[in-house]
């Protein structure tokens, strides 16, 4: 890492905890019309990281077996300087590079699915599992977690020593986000309860 190199953090752990904390990767992929990002759902081992979508997907069939990038960021908070050109902002971000390889066999699809889904909300054993047709229309991508850095940003604002001493306010505006208490579907039959996971959510940190 060139550009910010101070913010640069290798350490695996460091790392693994800003993809668990993030819920949403935007993944890059060179196609036939040219390079296209999108927002997608992810989940990890210790190893390797699993996107998945449409098997009529373009973007993901036009990343199997090519490399891709998959990046992640989590907003803390919006870093205010007594001059806009040192505004920042409180961060963590992770970049992922690698060969995406196209996951093959339906228990295989199934478990890694499992660690998706249960990256966002640990309900897979809860709900009804996919059927067989469900994992035919379904695409999984593995990437291995070998090329991996991350970028974290922490602290005050950086200004000029000329502007300490001047009458412009600095300071930091925290971005938390939760949980709200959840609700059912307009069409969800009377005497079904909401799984312990998912009302556990209400009121904890969704980041």
């Amino acid at each position: 890492m060139r550009r910010g190199s101070d913010r640069a953090v290798y350490e695996t752990e460091a790392m693994r905890a800003v993809l668990d904390a993030a819920l949403i990767a935007h993944v890059g992929v060179i196609s036939d019309d040219g390079p296209i990002v999108l927002p997608m759902a992810f989940g990890r081992t210790d190893d390797e990281l699993f996107l998945h979508g449409a098997a009529a997907n373009a973007m993901l069939r036009a990343g199997a077996a090519m490399q891709i990038c998959v990046t992640v960021t989590i907003v803390d908070g919006l870093v205010v300087a007594r001059t806009p050109f040192h505004n920042s902002m409180n961060y963590r971000s992770v970049v992922v590079r690698g060969e995406a390889i196209k996951v093959e066999g339906d228990d295989e699809k199934r478990a890694c699915l499992k660690i998706i889904n249960d990256h966002v909300v640990k309900m897979w054993d809860t709900a009804r599992p996919p059927s067989d047709i469900d994992l035919k229309k379904t695409l999984v991508l593995r990437l291995s977690l070998a090329e991996m850095s991350a970028k974290i940003r922490d602290g005050d604002p950086i200004d000029e020593d000329q502007d300490l001493e001047g009458p412009h306010w600095s300071g930091i505006v925290p971005l938390n986000t939760t949980w709200g208490e959840p609700y059912a579907a307009a069409d969800l039959r009377a005497g079904v309860d909401a799984p312990k996971a998912i009302t556990d959510m209400a009121g904890k940190d969704a980041k």
